[in-house]
C-alpha cells in the first residue's frame, strides 16, 4: 500500500465517521437514510455521464452489492435506533474487517499471514470491549449489538464484492456512479409509499444535513474503491476502520456519550488488530 492509497483510505476513514454521525443526529432515521441513500442517487446520476461505463463483467457484482446495500441501510438504522453512536458504530466497523479477512482469502485469494491473524485476535478482543462496556451488572442488550454485528456482516460482504467488481468494471468512477444511482433507490421508493402525501413535509426540515452526509458518505466509499484497484482488499478494510477512533470521539465530543477508560482500552486493542491487519498487507 502506498502512502498515497493509505492517505485516501484515511480520508475516507474520517468522512465515513462524519456521514455515520450525521444520519445517527436526525432522529427519525428513516428520513436520515432517505436523504442520505437518494442523495447518493442523485449523484451518481449527476456523474454518470461524465465517466466511463462499467465492462459487462463488473455488473453482477454491481448488483449484488447494490442487494447487500439495502441490508446494509436497514441494520444499521436498527443499530442507531437500539444503541449508542459510541458503541454500535465501533462495533459494526470493527466487525467488518475480520470477516473481510476471510473473504478475501477465499473469493480473491488474499492469503493472509501471521500478522493478520494476530490482528484478528486482537481486534476480536477489543470489539468484545467496546460491545460489553458500561454494562455495571446489567445484562447485554444483545439486539442492540446483534444488529450491529449483523450490519459488519454486511460491510464485509459488499467490501469484497465491490473489491472484485471494481477491478473488473475498468473505471473506478464509473463503478461508484452507477453503484451509488442503483443503491440508493430502494429506500427513498420505500418512504415515498410508507410516507404517500407527507414525503416532502418530513424531509426538508433535515434535507441539508441529510444531503451533506450524502456527498461525504459518496466520498468516502468511492475513495475505498478506488484504494482497492491498488491495494489487497483486507489492509483496505482494516485501514478503513480507523474510523473508529473517529466515530468513537465523535460519539463523546457532539453526542455527550461517555467514552471512560474500558472503553479507551478496548478501542486501542481494536487499532492495533487492525494495524496488524494492514503489516499484513
Amino acid at each position: 500500500m502506498t502512502p498515497t492509497v493509505a492517505a485516501a483510505v484515511l480520508v475516507a476513514a474520517v468522512t465515513h465517521a462524519g456521514w455515520n454521525a450525521l444520519a445517527h443526529r436526525i432522529t427519525d432515521k428513516l428520513v436520515g437514510f432517505t436523504l442520505i441513500a437518494g442523495g447518493g442517487t442523485l449523484i451518481g446520476l449527476a456523474t454518470a455521464p461524465f465517466v466511463a461505463f462499467p465492462a459487462a463483467r463488473a455488473w453482477p457484482y454491481l448488483l449484488g452489492s447494490a442487494v447487500i446495500h439495502i441490508a446494509y441501510y436497514a441494520l444499521l438504522m436498527r443499530s442507531f435506533r437500539l444503541g449508542d453512536f459510541g458503541q454500535a458504530y465501533p462495533i459494526a466497523r470493527g466487525s467488518a474487517p475480520l470477516v473481510v479477512t476471510v473473504l478475501a482469502a477465499l473469493f480473491a485469494h488474499e492469503v493472509p499471514d501471521g500478522w493478520a491473524a494476530a490482528g484478528i485476535a486482537l481486534s476480536c478482543a477489543g470489539l468484545t470491549g467496546v460491545a460489553l462496556w458500561g454494562l455495571r451488572g446489567q445484562r447485554p442488550d444483545w439486539a442492540a449489538i446483534g444488529a450491529a454485528l449483523a450490519t459488519g456482516m454486511t460491510i464485509a460482504a459488499y467490501t469484497v464484492v465491490d473489491g472484485l467488481g471494481v477491478r473488473a468494471s475498468g473505471s473506478a468512477t464509473g463503478y461508484i456512479a452507477w453503484l451509488m444511482a442503483v443503491e440508493g433507490l430502494a429506500l427513498p421508493t420505500y418512504a415515498v409509499w410508507r410516507w404517500r402525501g407527507d414525503t416532502v413535509a418530513r424531509l426538508r426540515p433535515f434535507a441539508a444535513v441529510g444531503l451533506l452526509g450524502a456527498a461525504l458518505s459518496v466520498a468516502a466509499y468511492g475513495l475505498v474503491l478506488w484504494a482497492q484497484t491498488r491495494a489487497e482488499l483486507a489492509p483496505v478494510a482494516a485501514l478503513r476502520e480507523s474510523s473508529i477512533i473517529v466515530g468513537a470521539i465523535i460519539g463523546a465530543v457532539f453526542f455527550k456519550e461517555r467514552f471512560g477508560a474500558p472503553r479507551i482500552v478496548a478501542a486501542g486493542l481494536l487499532v492495533v488488530g487492525i494495524g496488524l491487519m494492514l503489516r499484513a498487507g
